[in-house]
């Protein structure tokens, strides 16, 4: 039992470092056992919605574990850097490599037992009250089979002994592969002033510029969701690069300033910065990045759910909208005769009313050529942000929805055009050349169907028929070519109101022939679902990422402690009062440490504007109340982020003293 006893003792004097990482470990395994657990749930079946909210939680699941990889690897090396020194001096005092090996092998034993078993015995403890939560989020009354779920319980343990498996030989191999002395000044390595590497500073730049332009320059919703992906990547390489090469260029220029840096706060903690800030450097945009995701997660998932009304609202504008798609004559007189009954018995009004036949197309907009392709193999030489929603109305209806007697020759249209249209004298359909007669902006506009994610424009032409041949032309099915909108407003009490929409419903559904209705309290508790899921998705991986922030910023804090304490040892043998020593720290934290969090809310500032366009995706348009939640997210997270700081500063005191 010698070597289980070492362990253990290994680990309760290194209780500084060891204890913080058993808890992310803990929290960790029971963070993905409960998603996992929840992903399995069979009560998610019962769910209107949920396929979505499925998809959500597998994509959630993925999440968690690549996050617990990579985590628990990137803190497990820094145990490794301050414990070098004690495995060189087992080696000096006669312990050779396999014995240390055997060591070593029980503390990962250990901290896999306390780390695995306590993980699922608070997961299958947390994991009733994860559900009630994710239900209260989604409205969702009956409450979800709740279960030990071996299946995930199982993969779980798989996943996480897999992560202490390749932490254990990352350790061994820095133990095995390097010698007693170097293991002795392993702490101290890496400590010559790093040269200002120009280039890699300008690369970052440039990447980081490139990343804020394309966020600054996107307009389409449909381009952002590509787009935005490419600008985070950017954005990331560019802070990486910033953070290594910039801060010491920034370092160097402090130095260079006489008045700032001779002053005994300022002196020690630049340059005590200057000789390691190649190892601070990717710690720091690590806390930088993974602000960066907090903030953003957290001020969309809370908007989304916030602004689920206006999201409703957004993609349903009317409380009834119809669709048929049998445009005879007798099935419109039949549908119209069935809303004047059902809306009368009720006792409520019809308002804003708007209904008109026409052809509805996805089409790709040359705007150089005032041109739009319908064919779908056009797609490929055009980018998301040409894609257009047009709607051609005949003449008729677009007659009677303005109130107008308007005429067109065979060869003639009216064209209203999006906001980023150019308006010519000539209209291309594929290769059909079209007059227009004049540009329009309908007072009744038609309701676009694809939300606000994509610009639509509308195109009158002299019969219906064109429309139908049109659609035939370019491979549309269906029975009838041309649709037939109806969408109104009613007047009058809400239950009233329900009952006409149920009543309007049943009688479509038995006596109109290929019709659709779509109503907003019918999507309702679907839309609760999916962005409750999308709240709780939100929450949950900013949580994860909040927990690795602040243990990141506590290692750092340690870290720097030790490396720093005979530094500051000597700085008070000649002179240097607790007074002083106090301030270089304070003055350390404020310069070095806030950095992340500043770049931070600038990565967020800039982002705003596309993120503004992926939520138009989700009929989320209301940019002021995206706006006060970014605002508060990063309010409330700096608030957060100083307590941290403040606490983990004392700890590095303590150290130092």
């Amino acid at each position: 039992m010698f070597y289980p006893k070492l362990a253990l003792t290994n680990l309760k004097k290194n209780g500084k470092t060891y204890i913080p990482y058993l808890l992310t470990c803990v929290l960790t395994v029971m963070m993905f056992y409960v998603m996992y657990a929840i992903s399995k749930n069979t009560g998610l079946d019962q769910m209107q919605g949920a396929t979505s909210l499925k998809i959500i939680l597998g994509w959630a699941v993925i999440v968690t574990g690549i996050f617990s990889v990579v985590f628990l690897f990137y803190t497990n090396s820094f145990l490794v850097k301050q414990r070098k020194k004690e495995f060189g001096l087992y080696q000096v005092l006669g312990m050779d490599k396999g014995n240390l090996t055997k060591m070593m092998a029980w503390e990962s034993i250990l901290t896999i037992l306390v780390s695995i078993v306590l993980g699922l015995a608070a997961g299958i403890l947390l994991g009733k009250l994860m559900f009630l939560i994710l239900l209260k989020m989604m409205h969702f009354a009956v409450p979800l089979k709740f279960a030990v779920e071996s299946d995930a319980m199982i993969g779980t343990i798989i996943l996480f002994l897999i992560i202490f498996a390749i932490t254990f030989i990352f350790n061994l191999f820095q133990v095995q592969t390097a010698n007693p002395v170097e293991l002795l000044h392993g702490g101290s390595q890496g400590e010559k002033e790093p040269k200002t590497k120009w280039l890699l500073a300008l690369i970052g730049a440039a990447t980081l510029g490139i990343g804020y332009y394309i966020a600054q320059t996107t307009d389409s919703p449909l381009a952002a969701i590509g787009k935005f992906f490419i600008a985070v990547i950017l954005v990331i390489i560019g802070t990486y690069c910033l953070f290594t090469a910039g801060s010491i260029a920034f370092l160097k220029i402090l130095k260079k300033n006489k008045k700032f840096y001779y002053q005994s706060r300022h002196f020690t903690s630049v340059s005590g910065m200057i000789y390691r800030m190649k190892q601070n450097a990717v710690g720091l945009a690590n806390i930088c990045i993974m602000s960066t995701i907090v903030l953003v997660l957290v001020s969309v998932s809370v908007s989304l759910y916030t602004g689920i009304e206006d999201a409703l609202s957004t993609r349903f504008p009317t409380d009834l909208n119809i669709m048929i798609y049998d445009t005879s004559q007798e099935n419109l007189d039949k549908a119209d005769q069935i809303i004047k009954e059902e809306t009368e018995k009720a006792g409520v009004g019809l308002e804003n009313r708007v209904y008109y036949r026409a052809g509805a197309f996805t089409v790709i907009y040359d705007q150089k050529n005032s041109r739009v392709l319908l064919e779908e193999n056009a797609a490929a030489s055009y980018s998301t942000e040409d894609f257009r929603w047009m709607e051609i109305i005949p003449l008729s209806d677009y007659n009677r929805l303005e109130g107008t007697n308007e005429t067109l020759e065979e060869n003639e249209i009216f064209v209203q055009m999006p906001d980023s249209g150019v308006h010519s004298d000539t209209f291309r359909i594929e290769n059909e050349t079209y007059k227009v007669k004049k540009s329009i902006s309908l007072k009744s506009e038609a309701k676009n169907d694809v939300s606000s994610a994509v610009e639509g424009m509308i195109v009158v032409m002299p019969d219906v028929q064109k429309i139908a041949e049109l659609k035939q032309q370019y491979g549309y099915e269906g029975a009838d070519k041309v649709t037939y909108s109806d969408s109104f407003n009613m007047s009058g009490k809400e239950e009233a109101k329900n009952t006409a929409v149920k009543a309007i419903e049943q009688r479509f559904t038995e006596e109109v022939a290929e019709s659709y209705i779509e109503y907003k309290d019918a999507y309702r508790s679907e839309f609760f679902i999916i962005y409750g899921g999308f709240l709780f998705l939100g929450v949950f991986v900013g949580s994860l990422f909040l927990m690795a922030t602040v243990l990141i910023i506590y290692y750092k804090q340690i870290s720097e402690g030790y490396d720093d304490r005979s530094r500051y040892q000597i700085m008070q043998k000649v002179g240097m009062s607790k007074k002083e020593v106090r301030h270089s720290i304070k003055s350390q934290v404020l310069m070095v440490f806030f950095m992340p969090l500043i770049a931070a809310i600038i990565h967020v500032a800039f982002a705003f504007k596309t993120v503004t366009k992926l939520l138009a995706v989700m009929n989320l348009v209301n940019v002021h109340l995206f706006f006060l939640c970014t605002v508060g997210t990063v309010l409330i997270f700096a608030v957060f982020y100083a307590i941290v700081f403040t606490v983990t500063s004392k700890q590095y005191y303590k150290i130092v003293q």
